[in-house]
């Protein structure tokens, strides 16, 4: 069988439109000013920035206003129960196990906060495993990381294709490893010049009907 790896963050699940929800209402309830929106945004950069950083700036910005109690909530649990999985993501993933294809998830993150969204958006009924950087020690594009997604669900990396939002955590790895891979490029545009991905795709399920057809 198979494997396809895939990102979770803005690949199967828009994780910046379910944290930009989050503080929308954060923002709200607080009666901060609903142009910090772009403000909090930017310091996240898309989950990038260590949760530490974040909650630390948060809590600088508004120490006489919200508690770091309240900050802390917002950034474990704000965004975990917002996720959506799309119709049509669900779809290609039915039509991938249905063609042999083993899915795995692999994300960076704390655990506690990946696994909430995997089990939310029925993820988990939907793959064979996932594995999260704080659980295994190693985070993309660290081989480590691939190996161990490789090893969850007892398929070797030969033949595996990645699929993934960002250049250098997914295709980067992909990379490295030799893979194939997707870049799911959420409406941007690929500047890296070190190195391509096999296939661009505007959404994940472009981009696993694109593996599925892809010669083996």
């Amino acid at each position: 069988m198979p494997l396809l790896m895939l990102d979770l963050d803005n690949t199967l699940v828009d994780r910046d439109a379910a944290f930009r929800d989050a503080v929308t209402t954060f923002l709200a309830e607080h009666r901060l000013p609903g142009t910090d929106l772009t403000w909090v945004m930017t310091i996240d950069a898309g989950g990038y920035t260590a949760r530490h950083d974040v909650a630390a700036a948060m809590t600088d910005r508004y120490r006489d206003m919200v508690s770091a109690t309240a900050v802390h909530a917002l950034l474990d649990h704000g965004a975990a129960h917002r996720v959506v999985l799309t119709t049509p993501s669900r779809e290609a993933l039915d039509k991938a196990r249905a063609d042999g294809w083993t899915c795995v998830i692999v994300t960076n993150g704390r655990t506690a906060q990946q696994e909430a969204k995997i089990r939310h958006t029925g993820l988990d009924q939907l793959v064979q495993g996932w594995v999260i950087s704080e659980t295994v020690g190693h985070k993309k594009p660290e081989p480590e990381i691939f190996y161990a997604a490789a090893d969850a669900v007892g398929v070797p990396l030969t033949g595996a294709w990645v699929i993934g939002d960002s250049a250098h955590a997914d295709i980067g790895g992909a990379n490295a490893l030799g893979l194939r891979s997707v870049w799911v490029s959420n409406g941007q545009r690929w500047i890296q010049n070190a190195y391509r991905p096999t296939h661009l795709a505007e959404d994940v399920a472009s981009a696993i009907d694109y593996v599925i057809s892809a010669p083996r």
